[in-house]
């Protein structure tokens, strides 16, 4: 399995925006392309204007051939231009993908 963790750092005012467009649209193309979300997280405490999410792979490949498509995605683009109306988002994403340690426990 590969585990990909993004976190996502808001443009001042814009986070509930960005919800939206995840609650409202981006779950829609990450079913549409088998994309499977572990979850998502609001920042508690510490970075407020963050959020975070985590995705599952089976593999490299599968990871690449699924988010590949979903980047390619024409509907994807429009859907995002669209959000970007009245300014940027997001002005910073942070990228890991992760691999589990022989001791971790099955998620």
């Amino acid at each position: 399995m590969v585990y990909e963790l993004r976190v996502y750092r808001c443009m001042p005012g814009r986070k509930a925006d960005v919800l939206t467009r995840f609650r409202d649209h981006t779950m829609g193309f990450f079913r549409k392309h088998g994309i499977h979300v572990v979850g998502f997280w609001e920042t508690a405490v510490g970075e407020l204007d963050e959020l975070t999410y985590i995705t599952r792979y089976e593999s490299w490949e599968d990871r690449e051939k699924k988010w590949g498509a979903f980047q390619a995605d024409p509907e994807w683009h429009r859907v995002r231009e669209k959000s970007h109306e009245r300014g940027w988002l997001v002005e910073h994403i942070r990228t890991a993908l992760l691999t589990a340690t022989d001791f971790s426990p099955k998620v």
